[in-house]
């Protein structure tokens, strides 16, 4: 969860910043921001939790469709009520924090229990596998 958490942490910090430059500084509309914003961030964590967080040496593409799936419901999702929102005159920012909030406590689970369920730590076997045998040949 510690590891997830960092990583999340790094993901909104790409999510806010690009979100911001776009949306207050270039003045472009929120779900533009939001959503390039967004896709930024998810490949950005999807990346680092697969290898470091679960460690899943599992289909990647798999499990990208798998997280394709996740988005294919929460980004309409957050894009409405984030543009409802931001009509209602709450700041983007603020906006932007409470998706990114639901976003962490939603993907975590479905990571966890859909995406990586049964292929947690696969990677570290493959990496002792590979390690037994280059110890096996060095010992020839």
């Amino acid at each position: 969860m510690l590891k997830f958490t960092l990583f999340s942490i790094s993901a909104g910090v790409i999510q806010l910043a690009v979100s911001e430059i776009m949306y207050d500084w270039i003045h472009i509309n929120y779900w533009v921001s939001y959503l390039t914003a967004l896709i930024l961030s998810v490949v950005w964590n999807f990346t680092f939790n697969r290898k470091f967080t679960f460690k899943s040496a599992n289909n990647v593409s798999l499990a990208m469709f798998l997280v394709l799936v996740y988005y294919a419901v929460f980004t309409p999702a957050s894009t409405l009520w984030g543009n409802a929102m931001e009509k209602a005159g709450i700041a983007g920012i603020l906006v932007t924090a409470f998706s990114m909030i639901v976003n962490f406590v939603t993907e975590f689970l479905w990571q966890k229990f859909v995406v990586f369920r049964n292929s947690e730590n696969t990677a570290i076997d493959k990496d002792e596998e590979l390690f037994k045998k280059i110890i096996k040949i060095c010992k020839s």
